[in-house]
């Protein structure tokens, strides 16, 4: 039976979610920089509040500051270099390759197509081709062209949209950090207030899972990066600390490491050092990439508390829904879940 509180009841319903849709539509344009902020929060509060905190005397706004110029000198200063010098180097690469696009290939194919099994003549075979007829070899290149401009266009954009990301990022997480125990205070009154002993429960495992998951890719970048640099001294290829630098933050990214590896691969066999291109790429194959496929995992599930699989599953499955947020959304997700079930088979299982 309809009275006079329902519609009005009916109106505040309304309003709440209109508020909420509002709420929204605003802030979904910056939602992955805003999770990405709550995860450095979250696995960088440690360190603030036991470590750097009690030494300017607990006043938060001067702590706050001060933590976020660190990430500001330890994340986005490496990553303005980091792009500045792949653009340099870009350029570089253009120049070095334009006279042997502008006087045409060499008569003679590489050696090494000989040792190569089934495809390694017709590869020979089409590389006669193409170096014998000048008009074929242009209309191959002008067909390449386009896509590389924009292969070009589309990797500026992402570097200069991550570098926009990455400073939104540093502004959202000093407030985080000026306001972290008022905030931090509220998650888990809400919590409590939505689940009791099982909300406070499931802070405290996506604040594990996320440690864990950041722990895992952060110390697997560290490894990759190292023994990327120690490669790259190994067969002389120039830059090796930038060049591991490189290989540090695109181990985030599952196709990152390769880039560099095998640029450096092409830049020696381009020198003509065939042996150590040779060797670059089983290094990075065997080492390089490989330490991302064992190690990755096993620190994660650690840090985190949760079986591999699910790490491993969160992993993926994030990144195809959500995107580079997914790394850390997928396993907390699903760490989530796990424990859901848990208590629940749990708690049928005791009546039994």
């Amino acid at each position: 039976m309809f009275t006079e509180e329902n519609p009005k009841r009916l109106a505040q319903i309304a309003l709440v979610a209109l508020l909420i849709i509002g709420c929204v539509a605003v802030l979904l344009p910056m939602i992955g920089a805003i999770l990405f902020a709550f995860v450095l929060w979250i696995c960088t509060w440690g360190v603030y509040s036991e470590k750097l905190l009690p030494r300017v005397g607990g006043r938060n706004t001067l702590g706050a500051s001060l933590m976020t110029l660190l990430l500001i000198l330890v994340i986005l200063v490496p990553m303005t270099f980091l792009v500045g010098s792949l653009v340099s180097s870009a350029d570089k690469l253009v120049e070095q390759f334009r006279p042997q696009v502008e006087q045409g290939l060499p008569a003679e194919p590489p050696k090494f197509l000989d040792d190569i099994p089934l495809v390694g003549s017709e590869i020979k075979a089409s590389y006669h081709r193409l170096a014998s007829n000048r008009t074929e070899l242009n209309t191959m290149l002008k067909q390449l062209i386009a896509p590389a401009q924009r292969l070009a266009i589309a990797t500026g954009k992402v570097a200069g949209n991550g570098l926009l990301q990455l400073a939104l990022v540093l502004f959202v997480i000093f407030f985080l950090y000026r306001d972290g125990e008022k905030i931090a205070h509220a998650l888990y009154v809400g919590a409590r207030k939505l689940g009791g002993d099982l909300g406070e429960e499931m802070i405290e495992r996506a604040r594990g899972t996320v440690v864990g998951v950041m722990l895992g890719i952060v110390g697997t970048a560290v490894a990759q990066g190292t023994v990327a640099m120690l490669g790259f001294l190994i067969a002389g290829v120039p830059s090796a600390m930038l060049l591991g630098f490189a290989t540090f933050f695109l181990s985030m990214i599952p196709v990152g490491p390769p880039l560099i590896w095998g640029g450096a691969a092409a830049w020696l066999y381009n020198q003509g050092e065939t042996g150590w291109a040779i060797f670059m790429v089983l290094y990075g194959i065997f080492v390089i990439s490989s330490i991302d496929n064992f190690l990755k995992p096993v620190l994660m599930a650690r840090g985190a508390g949760i079986p591999i699989l699910l790490i491993a599953l969160g992993v993926i499955g994030g990144i195809l829904v959500f995107g580079f947020i997914g790394i850390f959304l997928g396993p907390v997700l699903l760490a989530l879940g796990h424990m859901l079930l848990g208590r629940w088979t749990q708690e049928e299982e005791q009546p039994a």
